[in-house]
């Protein structure tokens, strides 16, 4: 039995030690990329609907109410087995705050034991296909591994791309950069 928790910074605090049983249980079962394949499907549910996110963030609803939901949900979507039960842990244990978390954290433990750095990337616009692989190359090149990325559109960086890699972000969007010229331009009339 490996203690993951301890070993690597990615699995700190709840979300962590919830992702270090669920990868130990998966990992027992070799169901580690249908764990990792289910999690994905659910982070996909919670970045289309705010109503979920606010379901799954939620003190005010309760345990009961938000494990019924969950469990409708999961069984409208077709996600099963060792996944589907272990998100209704965790709602009924009240910790689907951190959901997201758990599943980041998870998804970094299963990039590691299959040699890959993991990356969040966020752009204004989806990237395509030759993007994403282009990217995926750069990034490549740059830590020596491969990388796997989970993207995300945020409309508001109005260009570029925010990267984050490990403890490194890269941050090249519009938005940061005309944030920056604002800053630069106060400090000169003042």
């Amino acid at each position: 039995m490996s203690d993951v928790a301890t070993n690597d910074t990615i699995v700190d605090g709840v979300a962590g030690r919830y992702a270090s049983a669920l990868f130990e249980l998966a990992s027992e079962s070799s169901k580690v990329a249908d764990v990792e394949g289910d999690l994905g499907k659910f982070q996909s549910l919670l970045d289309e609907s705010t109503d979920l996110v606010r379901l799954v963030r939620s003190p005010v609803i309760a345990a009961d109410d938000q494990s019924r939901a969950i469990s409708a949900l999961l069984d409208k979507v077709g996600i099963g087995g060792l996944a589907a039960n272990f998100l209704k842990l965790v709602a009924s244990n009240r910790r689907l705050f951190v959901v997201q978390d758990i599943i980041k954290a998870y998804r970094a433990l299963a990039a590691k034991a299959r040699g890959e750095v993991s990356a969040e990337v966020t752009s204004a616009v989806a990237l395509n296909d030759e993007q994403i692989a282009a990217l995926k190359e750069t990034l490549k090149a740059s830590v020596g591994k491969d990388v796997t990325l989970q993207s995300r559109v945020d409309p508001s960086l109005l260009g570029g791309l925010i990267v984050k890699l490990g403890s490194r972000m890269i941050d090249s969007s519009l938005k940061t950069k005309l944030q920056n010229m604002k800053v630069a331009l106060t400090e000169v009339s003042t």
